[in-house]
């Protein structure tokens, strides 16, 4: 695949999660879409599905921008689109309830086209699996203490994983 197609794939995916219109993954997927990432259950299948997933991520984050990061590389079937996710999570957002809080998220989608690229074919997202960092999110929106932050020694602490209140050190053998 030319970098100019996959670019082109790659930039369309993206604009159809910033444009917020649900309609606008139907023009990029095939109706068996396979899709996934760290706040789904499982695969969602088709495009209705993926359009729905969107749209929770609209109503969390209003303002949400999904940008490339990077150039897609691209082999054969298969695309990686390098992404950053922006926008102010004002509602629940999976399990994380409303922060308040603006989030940036880096991400990368890992595609796989129902062809190889030719010129005039209709190429087609199959499956689209999103990787990004669900713990660094949650401690951007405030929802988990910071490695290494006072907060994260405490909490290892209540849980054990350090000094325990009321103990002893017992004495040199």
């Amino acid at each position: 695949m030319g970098l100019d197609a996959a670019a082109a794939i790659g930039a369309g995916f993206l604009g159809a999660w910033s444009g917020r219109d649900p309609g606008a993954f139907a023009a990029l997927t095939t109706a068996r879409i396979h899709y996934e990432d760290p706040l789904t259950d499982g695969p969602l299948i088709g495009t209705p599905a993926l359009a729905g997933h969107a749209e929770r991520l609209w109503d969390a984050m209003p303002d949400a921008r999904l940008e490339a990061s990077g150039e897609p590389v691209a082999q054969g079937r298969f695309l990686a689109v390098p992404a950053r996710l922006t926008g102010t999570q004002s509602g629940p957002l999976g399990d994380l309830p409303p922060s308040g809080r603006r989030l940036r998220v880096h991400c990368v989608f890992y595609c796989e086209l129902d062809r190889e690229p030719a010129p005039e074919a209709d190429v087609r997202l199959a499956r689209v699996r999103a990787f990004f960092d669900l713990y660094d999110a949650g401690v951007q929106a405030g929802m988990i203490p910071g490695r290494g932050s006072l907060r994260e020694k405490a909490l290892l602490m209540l849980q054990g994983f350090g000094l325990r209140a009321g103990e002893e050190e017992p004495p040199p053998a």
